[in-house]
């Protein structure tokens, strides 16, 4: 797997990342938040084939561009089920928020469930449901890399005071979605800079040892 490229988009800085495999060119688009012409000029000039577009959850930050690229590229939308209400408030959350009218919010091509896959060419992404953050907050891990979205930060875990967030929720998904993973991995979060999942295994003051742990 290879990850052609990964910017900064929308209005809350949401990293997006663009994997797939580098042979067939075949790619994942990952927490499309924004800047969707942007997006989409970067993904003509590597001459990509958009095969799949993924949210890790349902927040506007996360989701903006992507109507516009599912438009374009032809590509499925994937969200889990129980973040269909969330993402049914995009429009209000862009009001409440950011005081501007957003687009309506994508349809739902698929929705993956724990266990799926995302395939693109010899890449492959397990779902992992990691509620908590929101009801359908999801994981993606890869061979080599964990993509978090907002379940895990460097050094941090994702709100849990939104509609739908649960603290204990959240805990429990880490500890028992993510650091049950049997090696250590690089973590790709939906903003911010990225980790391991032993650093925060170790010294997450919200999830790591140093927290107590979880039971």
């Amino acid at each position: 797997m290879k990850v052609f490229f990964q910017l900064e988009v929308g209005p809350l800085a949401c990293n997006c990342y663009v994997v797939g495999d580098p042979e067939t060119r075949d790619a994942i688009v990952i927490d499309p938040g924004g800047d969707a012409e942007d997006l989409l000029a970067a993904i003509r000039a590597q001459e990509l084939n958009v095969t799949a577009i993924v949210a890790t959850h349902a927040h506007f930050d996360h989701v903006l561009a992507a109507e516009v690229l599912r438009s374009a590229t032809g590509a499925a939308f994937y969200l889990h089920a129980d973040d269909a209400p969330v993402l049914s408030w995009l429009q209000e959350s862009g009001r409440l928020f950011l005081g501007i009218e957003l687009s309506p919010p994508p349809e739902i091509d698929t929705s993956p469930v724990e266990g799926d896959t995302l395939v693109a060419g010899d890449t492959v992404l397990n779902v992992l449901h990691t509620p908590g953050h929101s009801p359908g907050s999801i994981s993606l891990l890869g061979e080599d890399v964990l993509f978090s979205g907002d379940t895990l930060f460097a050094g941090s875990v994702g709100r849990t005071d939104l509609p739908g967030g649960d603290t204990d929720t959240l805990v429990k998904a880490v500890h028992t979605k993510l650091f049950t993973i049997d090696r250590d991995l690089p973590v790709l979060p939906g903003h911010g800079p990225a980790t391991t999942l032993e650093r925060e295994r170790v010294h997450n003051p919200f999830v790591g040892v140093r927290a107590g742990g979880w039971s």
